[in-house]
């Protein structure tokens, strides 16, 4: 069975398949990200499912769309996408128990209009031959100025990085958080630039000895068929900050999902989120991308497990992206 992708502005795939059901989904996420959970789904329910991949512009394009368009679902990443979709009241409010049990409370929306159901960290790794494993333990320390010229980062304007901001203000206010932003910005070995994987290439170089990462491009170097992407991880250990007693934990962010408020399929769209919350989907989740499951019943896979656990912040994900102004406003200013 042949599934339909349709790739924005690059390729059209036509299925050959013709079913008595079907799903429209918008996705930023990428197609190869996808496809396991579509063929798995698709082989179980009989499913079809068409999916228009952009990284950008489909907030806008569905908005335009209004009552004539043909999604019924979105998926994405980071808490500020979502959140764009539900001020353009975009999304549907969806009653299932199954996504209200298995899906922790700060992680969803409280209106029930999006859902998370994946979870990543925005972690820190440090070089495994030029420092100790106690030398960086919470997100404060990236201040201290024994780090200084030792840190890379991407930009501080990407929405990885402008999230773990919003998170350091709800932790400690807006003026504690600019101090320390200056502290960090500070304490770069580089100009911000780059992706995550390009940290964790500067730290096996030489080029700085921290940087801040989401944890699964840590995994995926490390299980990288590429022998280059090996070394880049071996040259590093994964640190899960804030752990200490009565810390608040790692900040956590999500890949999540939600039905399109002007879909004809609420149901049907409905049932493929669920699936997404069952243990089937979430090790998926973990083997495809190294993401943790959000459902916290459901068990890691072995490569997932190798990299650790770790306590999360419980922050209500929804004020992350309430943040993201101010925190936005203070990368600026900073200059991070």
């Amino acid at each position: 069975m042949k599934i339909s992708i349709l790739l924005v502005l690059t390729t059209i795939f036509i299925s050959n398949v013709v079913n008595a059901k079907s799903l429209n989904i918008y996705s930023h996420r990428q197609p190869y990200l996808l496809k396991p959970f579509i063929d798995a789904y698709t082989k179980k329910t009989g499913v079809q499912l068409n999916v228009v991949y952009s990284s950008k512009g489909l907030a806008q394009r569905l908005s335009a769309e209004g009552a004539n368009s043909p999604a019924d679902l979105i998926l994405t990443v980071d808490i500020a996408r979502l959140y764009r979709y539900e001020d353009l009241d975009l999304l549907a409010k969806i009653d299932s128990k199954i996504l209200i049990e298995n899906i922790p409370p700060y992680l969803r929306s409280k209106n029930n209009t999006w859902f998370g159901l994946s979870k990543r960290t925005r972690a820190i790794a440090i070089s495994k031959d030029r420092m100790n494993s106690g030398d960086v333990l919470r997100y404060e320390d990236l201040a201290d100025p024994k780090l200084k010229g030792k840190i890379c980062s991407r930009p501080g304007s990407h929405v990885y990085n402008r999230a773990l901001m919003a998170s350091i203000i709800a932790a400690k206010g807006a003026d504690d958080a600019e101090k320390w932003a200056k502290g960090l910005v500070s304490n770069l070995a580089k100009r911000p630039q780059g992706n995550d994987r390009s940290q964790l290439k500067s730290i096996y170089s030489g080029e700085c000895d921290v940087a801040i990462i989401n944890h699964y491009y840590y995994g995926k170097l490390t299980y990288s068929k590429n022998p280059d992407h090996r070394k880049w991880a071996k040259a590093s250990i994964i640190v899960f900050p804030n752990q200490g007693p009565g810390d608040r934990g790692a900040h956590v962010n999500i890949s999540g999902g939600g039905v399109v408020k002007f879909s004809k399929n609420k149901e049907t769209a409905t049932k493929f989120l669920e699936f997404l919350v069952t243990d089937e989907a979430q090790i998926l989740y973990g083997d495809v991308n190294f993401e943790y499951p959000i459902n916290n019943k459901s068990k890691l896979p072995k490569r997932l497990k190798a990299l650790g656990t770790f306590k999360e912040d419980s922050l209500l994900i929804e004020d992350i992206a309430k943040l993201a102004p101010k925190a936005q406003e203070i990368i600026d200013t900073v200059y991070w």
